[in-house]
This record gives C-alpha cells, structure tokens and sequence, in this order.
C-alpha cells in the first residue's frame, strides 16, 4: 500500500509540475503584468505544495492543489490562445489609417487621369470627334450619377474590397464573387495599357529604348513604392497628380490660340460630314474608349479602410474628384481636335504631344515639357491602380475567395504579396505584345476594353447592391445618402446596362475572353468552400 501510494505522489506530483510548467508557458503569451503575476502564482503554489508535503505523504492535497492549477491553466490556456490567434490575425491582415480627404482626392484623380493623356483617341477612329464627344458625354452623365450612388456604398461599408464588399453584403458570397472578379480584372488590365504609354512616351524622347523594356521598369519601380508604405504612396500620388492635372491645363493653354471649331468637327461623324447608321455604330463602338477617361475612379473605395474618418472624407473626394475629371476631359478632347487633323490622332498612344508638336513644332520646349510632366498624368494612374488591385487581392484573399497567402501584410502593413501578383500578370500581358491579335486591335486597345469589361459589370453590381441594401437594411448607418435616389442610381444603372450590351456586340471575343477569365473565377471559388469558413469573421461583409 504505502508503495503504491508513493508511485502514485510521484505520478501526481510529475503531473503538477507538469501543468505548473506549462501554466509558465502560457504567461509568455500573455501581456507583461498578466504575465508575470501568473508565473508568480505558478512558482508559489510550487513552493507552497512542496512545503506541506515534501515527502509526497499528502496525497488527497496534492491531488487537490493539482486539479485546481489544471483548471487554472486550461481556463488561461484557452483564453489567452484565442486572444492571442485574435491579436496575430488582427496585425497580419488589419490596415492602417492614415489618409485624409486630399490624399484620397488625389488617388480618386490619379487613378483615372492617364485617360487624359492617352487611350481616349482610339474612339476618334472607329466615331469620329463629333460622335466621340456624344459618346463621351453620355459616358460622363453615367459616370456623374454612379459616383453620386456608389459614394453612399462606400461611405456606410468602409471596406478595402469595395464593390466586392458590397455586393457580398447585399447578395452572398456568389454576388460578391462576381463583383470581386470584375473588379480584379479592371484593376489587373489597365495597368499594362498605361505601362505601354509610359513606353511610347519615353520613346518619344529616347527613339532607341524598347517601349516594352520601359513598361517594365515601370512595374518595378512602383510595385516597390507601394510596398514602401500606403502613406508614402499616397503622398506620391498627390504630388505627380496635381502635376498632371497643371500639365493638361498648360497643354490646353499652349494649343488654344490654334483651336479652331472648324477643324474638330471636320468628318466627325464616323469620318463622314453628315449624321447618319454609321455614326450612331461608332458612337457605340466607342463607348470603351469614352470610359477610359474615367476608368477607376470608384478605386478610391478601396483605400476605405486606411483612410481616415472614411464617412467624412470619402464624399469630398469623390465628388471633387468627378467635377475635376469631367471638366478636363472634355477640355482636351476639344483642344486637341481642334489644332489640325484630328485623324493623324486616332490610333496612337501619345495623342497630346503629337497635337502640341502640330502647333508649336519638334523643338519646342514646351513639347518636351508636354512629354516629362505628361509621364507624370500616366505613372499617377498607373501608380494608383497597382494601389487599388493590391487591396482587391488582399481583400478577396482575406475572405477566402483567393489563396490566403496573398492577405499576408509585410513588415510596412502593406499588401506586397497582392502587389507583386498582379504585376506578374502585368508584365506577362506587356510581353505578349506582337505574339497575341485580338481583333486587329492593338495591345493597348485589347487592355483597355478587357478592363471596361470588368468596370461595367462591377459597375452594374455595385448599383444592385445600392437598391438591395435600401430595401434589405433600411437601418444601415448612411452618412451620405444618393442624391435623387432612385432616378439617380437608376440612369447610372440603366446607361451601364447599354455599355454593356454595346461592348459585348462589338467586342465579341474580348468579351468571350472575359466570360472565360470570371469562369475560371467561379471553378476556384466552387473547389474553396472550406477557405471561405476558415476565412476571419468580417462583420462589413455579412453585416452580423
């Protein structure tokens, strides 16, 4: 008996050294003074169970003294195991917020502005400028009242997903994986379009450079900016955005005293001097081209989450951003069809310098000033947009919709695996040009419409999710609220509705290629289910 006894104080008291042990590794997951009042608790019950029975004679306290330190130590186990996992994923996948109203300006600017620069033209070749300038100002009418809508979804669900947020909201995970993917194909497309620009500009100066290797440099240059830090991003995108904004204003000025009416309207129904079938094709045709020029405003909506006082300043920016768009792209759209013959124009990346050089020829400094600051209007979009796709990987990644690797934060809080991802893609589609024909466009024409694709349709999503949310979450906090609401968001809704029809007639293949593109989307989203349910509680996106 007292042998058995003395096997079982031996077996007791390896078991509470144990969990005191143990006990001692779970303070180290605690903050300091929890800490060490736990590891302190731990070694006096040590002593004190040592002192009243230090032959192990004791059975019934010892057993006593060890049940109490395992339940203690399994309580703050658990405990403390979740707060921490809580405090880890809150750190890896939470950003920061740092940018106030004029930042976010100049991201909402910046993003769109490159199709100030470049891109617009293509739609003199297929309507004509007096068909493109209908075009465009149906195209700016829907844009002016999606901004209006799409600001109170912003504003109530300040989420880095953006439109993917809120059509999860409003319609379940598959209505926010239609919108996720739109969005991620907009936002992974345009990029190399701009990167090509930025090549043919710098080609301008520098004959002998590949515009291809140019683009490149490009991706790498500003990948590695927003890996840096969203703040010095941002701040960056302020600056080279108002110099662009300076530098159409300049361009506008230069080229004025050669305007002339006569020569814009010139052929400018589809290259024929009367309205007629054939216009009204181009003005369709077109309407790709007529979006570029404000292709990716709604971006903004996904610095949300690092902004700061988002239901504040995220109205303010958007609406002085649209005002601003608007105001110059009609302006260069008129002063550069209005020096000379507009069709020498249509089809090229860099429209504006080739207008400015009809005016103030080769050698003119201005031209050059026109080529440098002009780079700085496509690297603030191009710069811009690498920010927005980044925080769609990050944000679909996040709610296991894509690989969770891609939500991990580096040592700046910054997205760098979604960063580096989208520009592989980038790069692969810059290195494709000459190897791929789709249509007869050229690379940079397939880019673009590949990328309104995605804006119409996340377009298209994001004002459903508007009327759902009315109706399904009357009580949502809304600090701004769409003006006119419904006829409002119905003309955005309505006029992207026809861009789509529009584009899908004329753009068949691309928009084949884009079906297939959200398809291999859906297959991964089918096989995933399980990332989805391990994915973090998101609050923003279920609304519980």
């Amino acid at each position: 008996m007292g042998a058995h006894c003395s096997r079982s104080c031996k077996r007791t008291g390896t078991r509470r050294s144990s969990s005191i042990a143990d006990a001692r590794k779970t303070a180290l997951l605690l903050p300091a003074p929890a800490a060490n009042t736990l590891a302190q608790t731990c070694t006096k019950s040590t002593q004190q169970v040592t002192a009243i029975d230090p032959d192990g004679l004791q059975t019934t306290c010892f057993e006593a003294m060890r049940r109490i330190l395992m339940h203690w130590h399994g309580l703050c186990n658990r405990m403390f195991q979740r707060l921490q996992n809580l405090r880890e994923t809150t750190m890896s996948t939470q950003l920061k917020p740092t940018l106030g109203t004029i930042h976010l300006w100049g991201i909402a600017v910046g993003l769109v502005i490159s199709g100030e620069y470049f891109g617009w033209s293509y739609g003199w070749g297929v309507a004509g400028t007096l068909g493109f300038l209908v075009t465009a100002l149906m195209v700016a009418t829907m844009y002016t009242c999606f901004i209006f809508s799409f600001t109170e979804l912003t504003t109530a669900i300040p989420h880095a997903g953006g439109p993917f947020a809120y059509s999860r909201r409003a319609f379940g995970e598959k209505g926010g994986l239609i919108a996720g993917m739109a969005t991620l194909i907009e936002f992974v497309f345009a990029p190399p379009a701009i990167a090509m620009a930025i090549g043919a500009y710098l080609n301008v100066q520098y004959p002998g450079l590949d515009p291809r290797h140019a683009a490149v440099g490009a991706y790498i240059v500003f990948m590695a900016l927003n890996i840096v830090g969203v703040k010095l991003a941002a701040t960056f995108e302020l600056v080279v955005c108002i110099l662009a904004v300076a530098e159409l204003l300049v361009f506008m000025g230069v080229v004025a005293p050669a305007f002339s009416f006569s020569n814009f309207a010139l052929n400018g129904w589809a290259g024929s001097q009367t309205f007629g079938p054939e216009a009204i094709a181009g003005m369709f045709a077109a309407i790709p081209f007529a979006i570029w020029f404000f292709l990716a405003i709604e971006g903004a909506a996904m610095a949300a989450e690092e902004a700061k006082d988002p239901k504040r300043t995220i109205p303010k920016a958007y609406i002085s951003g649209i005002i601003t768009l608007v105001v110059l792209a009609i302006g260069v759209m008129l002063f550069a069809g209005g020096v000379g013959d507009w069709r020498t124009l249509a089809n090229i990346n860099d429209p504006l310098p080739q207008a400015m050089k009809a005016v103030v020829g080769d050698s003119s400094g201005w031209l050059h000033m026109l080529v440098w600051i002009g780079l700085f209007g496509l690297v603030a979009s191009f710069h811009g947009i690498i920010m927005g796709y980044s925080r769609q990987f990050f944000a679909l990644a996040r709610a296991g919709y894509l690989p969770a690797s891609l939500a991990k934060l580096s040592r700046f809080q910054t997205p760098h695996r979604a960063i580096i991802a989208g520009g592989l893609i980038g790069i692969a589609a810059i290195y494709s040009d000459g190897l791929i024909n789709l249509s007869g466009m050229t690379l940079t024409a397939a880019m673009i419409t590949m990328a309104v694709f995605g804006a119409i349709v996340m377009y298209i999503m994001s004002m459903l999710s508007l009327f759902k949310l009315r109706k399904t979450e009357p009580h949502l906090e809304r600090t701004f609220r769409a003006p006119g609401y419904p006829v409002v968001p119905g003309i955005a809704l309505a006029l992207a509705v026809v861009c789509l029809v529009a584009m899908a007639w004329f753009n068949m293949l691309i928009g084949l290629i884009f079906l297939g593109l959200m398809a291999i989307g859906f297959i991964y989203f089918s096989l995933t289910a399980k990332s989805r349910a391990d994915a973090p509680a998101d609050a923003m996106l279920t609304g519980r």
